[in-house]
C-alpha cells in the first residue's frame, strides 16, 4: 500500500474555485465513506479548510487511485471534474508525507508560519478516527504532522516569519496610517461579526491591541454573549448584539472584522455606504450587484485556513446577511444559484479595473500619493467565501483587507532563516517517517518468524520429555531455557539487521526474502498484520483491514 494525496489549495486554484469547492462537515464525512468504498483505497482522511481541500488515502494502485480520488473530490465539492482537474495537485509516498508536514508547519499557508492549521489537521484526524476511515498509516502520518508542526513552532522563529491571519490582517489595516497596530487601534470601537474560533481570536486580539470597545454580533445570540463575557473577564470592554443590529452598529464603529460561514454576503457595499452616509457611484453599484450574484448559493465554508466555523454559523448569509441588508435599506442577496461562468466573472468583477485594495494602497504609497479620504471604516474579511462585498473598497473613507489581499501582501514578506530551518526539520522528519514505516512493514514477518521458532522449541521439548521421562522439573526447565537461548541468539542478529535494512529506501523486499527463506505461512503473517492494525492508539479507530 502507498500514500496518495489529491487536492487543491490557494496555491493551485483561484479564490473563485476554492469558494465553490468548499465542503461542509456532512460532505466531508460522505466523501470519506465513499473513498473507503472505492476499490483502490483502504484508508482515507480529508483536510478541508477555506484555503485547501485535500484527500489522503492509502491505495494499492497509483493511477487508479488518482482517477478515483479526483472523481470523488469533484462529485462532493460540486465543481465539475473537467473544471476542477487543472487545479488539482497529486503527491505520492514520500512527497505526500513531505507535503502534509510542510502544511502542518505553516510553510504552505497563505501567511507563512501561521499555526492555526494544526487545529484543522487535528480535526481531520479526529474525523477519520470517528468514522473509522483512518487506519495505521494515516493515524501515524497525521500524528507525526501534529508533532512536527509543534516542533517547528517551538524550536524555530517561524512565527516571526508569518503571523496569524488576524494579526497580519490588522497590521495591513494599520499600514495605511503609518502607525503600529497598537497606536492605530487605540480608542477605536470594533465590531466582530461571528463567534467562531477565528472571530474569537480576532476579538481577543483587538482587546490586546487596546481598542476601546468590542461589539460582537452572531446569528446565535448566546454565543455572542458568551464571547463578550470572556472578553470582559480578560479586561476588555465588550457587549453582544443581535445580527439585526449590525447595520446600526456600523454607524458607530471604526473597525469591522467578519468571519462567518455565511452562504451569501454579510455586508454589501450598500450597507457600508448607508452607514457612512456616502453615495455609491455607478461603478461601485455595478460591482456590488455582480459580487452579490457570485456569492449566491455558496456553501458554508468558514474562516481562513486552520479556523473552522461553528455549525450555527452556517446559513448566516441567508439569515444574517439578509437581515443586515434589510436593516440598511438594501436588497437581500437572492437565494438562487448562478452558473459557474457568472460566478467566476462576478468573483473578480470588483477588481477588474484597479486590482485589490492592498495593491492600490501600495501603489499610491510607492508613488508618494496620499489617500484622498481619511479612513473612516476599516474592514477585515477573514471568511472564505467572503463575507464583505469587495466593492466597498471603492467607497471614500473605506479600507478593506480580505483573504485575497492578504495573500498578495504576504507574498512580499521576507523569508527568514527560520523558514529554511523549518524546511530542514521537515526533510529530516520525512526521512524518519519513511524509515519507520518501512521498518514497520517487516515487523509482522519478524513476529511470525519468532512465533514459528517458539513452536519449534515447544515441540522439541515435548518430544524430549517423551524420550526422557525421568527428568525432574529443574532439569526440564534448564533444558527448555537452554534451547530457547540458543534459538534467540541465532535469530537476534538476523532480525535486528533485517529491520535496519528494511528501513532504508528499497528495503521492502527484505520481508519477502525472509518469508521465502524460512517458509513462513503467509496467513500467519497476515494475521499478525491484522492484529497490529487493530492495535491503534485510540483502541479501535482504524480503516478497513
Amino acid at each position: 500500500m502507498s500514500l496518495l494525496v489529491v487536492g487543491l489549495s490557494h496555491r493551485s486554484a483561484p479564490v473563485s474555485v476554492l469558494e465553490r469547492a468548499s465542503l461542509t462537515a456532512e460532505a466531508q464525512g460522505k466523501l470519506l465513506q465513499d473513498t473507503l468504498a472505492s476499490e483502490p483505497a483502504v484508508e482515507a482522511a480529508v483536510l478541508a479548510t477555506c484555503n485547501r481541500i485535500e484527500l489522503y488515502a492509502d491505495v494499492d494502485k497509483f493511477h487508479a487511485g488518482v482517477a478515483e480520488l479526483s472523481t470523488l473530490l469533484a462529485q462532493h465539492s460540486g465543481v465539475g471534474l473537467e473544471e476542477l482537474t487543472p487545479y488539482l495537485y497529486v503527491h505520492y509516498e514520500d512527497r505526500a508525507v513531505h507535503h502534509l508536514l510542510s502544511v502542518a508547519c505553516g510553510l504552505d499557508s497563505m501567511v507563512v508560519g501561521e499555526g492555526q492549521i494544526l487545529g484543522q489537521i487535528k480535526d481531520a484526524l479526529a474525523r477519520g478516527q470517528e468514522l473509522h476511515t483512518a487506519g495505521r498509516l494515516l493515524n501515524d502520518l497525521f500524528q507525526q504532522a501534529l508533532r512536527v508542526g509543534k516542533r517547528a513552532h517551538s524550536e524555530t522563529g517561524i512565527d516571526r516569519a508569518g503571523q496569524s491571519l488576524v494579526t497580519f490582517g490588522l497590521e495591513q489595516l494599520a499600514a495605511g496610517s503609518g502607525m503600529p497596530v497598537g497606536e492605530w487601534a487605540a480608542e477605536k470601537r470594533a465590531l466582530v461579526i461571528g463567534a467562531g474560533s477565528m472571530s474569537s481570536l480576532a476579538a481577543a486580539t483587538l482587546v490586546r491591541t487596546g481598542v476601546a470597545e468590542v461589539v460582537v454580533a452572531n446569528r446565535t445570540q448566546a454565543r455572542a454573549e458568551r464571547l463578550a463575557e470572556i472578553l470582559g473577564e480578560s479586561g476588555g470592554v465588550a457587549r453582544a448584539v443581535p445580527m439585526a443590529d449590525v447595520a446600526r452598529e456600523l454607524t458607530r464603529v471604526d473597525v469591522v472584522v467578519s468571519c462567518t460561514g455565511a452562504t451569501g454576503l454579510v455586508l454589501t457595499a450598500e450597507n457600508v455606504a448607508s452607514a457612512l452616509g456616502v453615495t455609491m457611484d455607478h461603478a461601485t453599484a455595478t460591482a456590488t450587484a455582480t459580487a452579490a450574484a457570485s456569492a449566491v448559493g455558496r456553501g458554508a465554508a468558514g474562516g481562513p485556513e486552520g479556523c473552522p466555523v461553528p455549525a450555527d454559523a452556517a446559513g448566516a448569509g441567508a439569515g444574517a446577511g439578509a437581515g443586515v441588508a434589510a436593516g440598511a435599506g438594501a436588497a437581500a442577496v437572492p437565494a438562487a444559484r448562478q452558473g459557474a461562468d457568472a460566478g467566476s466573472m462576478g468573483q473578480h468583477g470588483a477588481w477588474a479595473d484597479n486590482g485589490t485594495a492592498a495593491a492600490q494602497v501600495r501603489k499610491r504609497e510607492q508613488a508618494g500619493v496620499r489617500t484622498v479620504a481619511p479612513v473612516r471604516l476599516a474592514l477585515l474579511d477573514l471568511a472564505m467565501p467572503r463575507d464583505i462585498d469587495a466593492g466597498v473598497h471603492r467607497l471614500d473613507g473605506v479600507r478593506l483587507v480580505d483573504i485575497e489581499s492578504l495573500a498578495d501582501a504576504s507574498a512580499d514578506a521576507p523569508m527568514a532563516a527560520d523558514v529554511d530551518q523549518v524546511r530542514t526539520i521537515v526533510s529530516d522528519e520525512v526521512a524518519a517517517f519513511g524509515a519507520a514505516q518501512r521498518a514497520a512493514q517487516i515487523t509482522p514477518t519478524v513476529v511470525a518468524l519468532r512465533s514459528m521458532a517458539a513452536d519449534v522449541v515447544s515441540n522439541e521439548v515435548a518430544r524430549l520429555e517423551g524420550r526422557l521421562p525421568g527428568l525432574d522439573d529443574k532439569q526440564r526447565a534448564e533444558i527448555t531455557q537452554t534451547v530457547r537461548r540458543v534459538v534467540d541468539k541465532l535469530l537476534h542478529a538476523p532480525t535486528v539487521r533485517v529491520k535496519q535494512l528494511a528501513s532504508e529506501p528499497g528495503g521492502a523486499g527484505y520481508a519477502d526474502a525472509l518469508r521465502e527463506l524460512f517458509d513462513l505461512d503467509p496467513q500467519t503473517v497476515a494475521a499478525v498484520s491484522r492484529a497490529d492494525l487493530n492495535d491503534t492508539p485510540d483502541g479501535g479507530n482504524r480503516g478497513r483491514a
